[in-house]
């Protein structure tokens, strides 16, 4: 007997059939003797519907309201989901965030989850009947609705997962778990049937959306073992997946066991910035106050010593903004000229077999010369290598390391 969470996106719920799809994969383990907690998302396209809803109500969004509008698709869902399971014999109640209650600070429309009190949901899991959580949701210290930013469902589910000490936390999604690359990219990516989750956090936060970045930090944290997993599979059948688990529970490790790409990069280069200590703070503290994330950084020293070049990516959406910062700060920094572009891609490589092999940034290096790919900035961790490239061949990129690192499937 286990203790499951189990969670489902917008696609998995999107309309009556697949709901009644995903209670029977709910049905299928509260028969197998497993104590159930199902979390849902909206249905997919209900949210975007919702958002639109709200643009069309005034210009001066109130976002305590933004979030009370935005987090009701997941209540109609939960209350659907628990009618079709009570139609199928199971035991069944929803249970809205602020039910169990799941805590979160007061940042409306991207909260963090400070605390959950699941004690109500625990006992009906345990009693036999499966509680049907709202995903997405929570409360502020002031009592009005939070959500936690897009893709939060994933987030609620895990940290749930951590709050109930449950043994396994299964995501249902649209694929069948998490493949070396993306296969509308890479034809000949295979499914891993299991990855870190060092290197999922890595993938995540690099540009494979199986799972949410945030969700993937609290599983690490909580050590929680989740299972990705195809909500369209039969729910009779022997389901298959990848489990994301501690790297101490794979056997054998592969050198690289992903390739990610990101095509949401631009690039923004200060040249002859001076070099003096506080330089650096003063360009990444003013892009800090306006909230926009630096990755990838790279700094060249001038002949002489006297100044630097410093160049570094943020997100195409967050370019323009960044650029007029910049300027804005131009005196304080003293730099000779600001340039900027759109056009890059950011490909990586991921692997915990990393840290006991070398040559691995050399295979990366040589596979991408021999497609004539130039490689504008390098960034390192102990377990990723990742390139910064033409948005042009970040294709072909991919598909070149995907071969040489030996992921190619038979």
């Amino acid at each position: 007997m286990a203790r499951l969470v189990m969670k489902f996106g917008g696609t998995s719920v999107a309309d009556m059939d697949r709901i009644r799809h995903a209670a029977a994969h709910i049905r299928r383990e509260r028969e197998a003797g497993n104590h159930v907690v199902a979390v849902v998302s909206a249905m997919a396209g209900e949210t975007n519907r919702l958002v639109t809803f709200t643009k069309t109500a005034g210009r001066l969004q109130d976002p305590r309201e933004y979030d009370m509008v935005v987090s009701a698709g997941e209540q109609v869902t939960a209350g659907l989901m628990a009618m079709v399971l009570q139609d199928m014999g199971v035991p069944a109640r929803s249970y809205a965030g602020w039910q169990l209650p799941i805590r979160t600070d007061g940042a409306h429309g991207k909260a963090r989850i400070t605390a959950i009190e699941g004690r109500d949901v625990l006992a009906a899991a345990t009693s036999g009947q499966v509680a049907v959580v709202t995903g997405f949701q929570g409360i502020s210290p002031g009592n009005r609705m939070t959500t936690l930013g897009r893709g939060g469902s994933d987030t609620s589910a895990v940290a749930l997962a951590g709050a109930l000490k449950a043994d396994r936390c299964d995501i249902y999604t649209d694929v069948d778990g998490v493949y070396t690359s993306d296969p509308r990219v890479v034809p000949r990516a295979r499914r891993l049937d299991r990855i870190a989750y060092e290197e999922m956090l890595e993938m995540a936060s690099l540009g494979a959306k199986v799972l949410q970045t945030r969700s993937v930090e609290i599983a690490m944290v909580h050590r929680v073992p989740v299972m990705v997993r195809l909500s369209f599979a039969d729910p009779a059948a022997s389901a298959v997946g990848t489990l994301v688990c501690d790297e101490d529970e794979i056997v054998e490790k592969l050198v690289v066991s992903g390739i990610a790409c990101s095509t949401d990069e631009a690039k923004i280069t200060l040249v002859r910035v001076a070099d003096r200590p506080g330089k650096a703070a003063a360009i990444f503290g003013a892009l800090a106050d306006a909230n926009i994330n630096v990755d990838m950084i790279v700094q060249n020293i001038s002949e002489g010593g006297q100044a630097t070049d410093l160049t570094f990516t943020v997100s195409n959406a967050d370019l323009e903004r960044a650029v007029r910062v910049l300027e804005e700060a131009r005196n304080e920094i003293s730099y000779e000229r600001l340039l900027n572009a759109h056009g890059a891609a950011k490909v990586s490589i991921i692997g915990v077999g990393m840290r006991s092999h070398a040559g691995v940034a050399q295979t990366m290096f040589r596979a991408l010369a021999d497609k004539g790919i130039n490689i504008e900035v390098i960034s390192t961790s102990e377990i990723k290598v990742s390139v910064l490239i033409d948005a042009e061949y970040a294709e072909l990129a991919v598909r070149a390391l995907h071969t040489a690192f030996g992921l190619d499937a038979d």
